[in-house]
This record gives structure tokens, sequence and C-alpha cells, in this order.
């Protein structure tokens, strides 16, 4: 029904800068939440951030707050994570993920509906 492709991860050095995109595709809605977690190996998944579709609402983890932010462009279904100033603890698996019928910004993985297959973020020291 929706399908969320990410885009944008790769290998830096610490201080670089990243732009992270997730277009959205299928049967989408404008009244969503859409969000970004991450993954290291050998770690649980973490909230990142997330924004409302409808008023721009963002939220973000205390660890990124300053460093990462978030937007979309609505005509295009596409949401951005901007990172800067990134770190090695910033290396992970960064998704993609969509909450439909809902407009909390939530920071729960479970409460959302789709997620996409991931992109890798490395951050060398």
């Amino acid at each position: 029904q929706v399908q969320l492709v990410e885009s944008g991860g790769g290998l830096v050095e610490t201080g670089d800068s990243l732009r992270l995109s997730c277009a959205a595709s299928g049967r989408t809605f404008s009244s969503r939440v859409m969000a970004w977690f991450r993954q290291a190996p050998g770690k649980e998944r973490e909230f990142v951030a997330a924004i409302s579709w409808t008023d721009g609402r963002t939220y973000y983890t205390d660890s990124v707050k300053g460093r990462f932010t978030i937007s979309r462009d609505s005509p295009k279904n596409t949401v951005y994570l901007q990172m800067n100033t990134l770190k090695p603890e910033d290396t992970a698996v960064y998704y993609c993920a969509a909450r439909y019928g809902a407009g909390r910004l939530s920071t729960a993985g479970y409460e959302y509906n789709y997620w996409g297959q991931g992109t890798q973020v490395t951050v060398s020291s």
C-alpha cells in the first residue's frame, strides 16, 4: 500500500554532514507522521526525529538536537534528515517510518505502520 525508500547514506568523517531522503510512494495520505529511527550493530533501535505532515511539527531525541533537522517536501512525498556535525556514535542503519491514522509525534517504533529498508551511515573517527 505504501512504500518507503531511503537514500543518501554513506561513509563520512567526524564533523561532516549528510542528508538522508525518504521517498514515499503508493497510496499515501497527507494526514500522517513520518520519522527517522536508527540501529547500530548489537544495539536496540532508537528514535531520532519525527515530523507531522500536516502542520510541520517536529520532535528530536536529545542526542541529535541542534545537529539534525527533519523536514518534508509534501508535493514530492519526501522526508529528509539533514545531519550535521556527525559523530562516530551516529554510525547506524537509518530507517524511515510512517504512521497513518494518528497525529502524535511518537518515539515508539511499534506505533509506526510502514518502514523502509534502511540506509547505512558510517562516521569514521
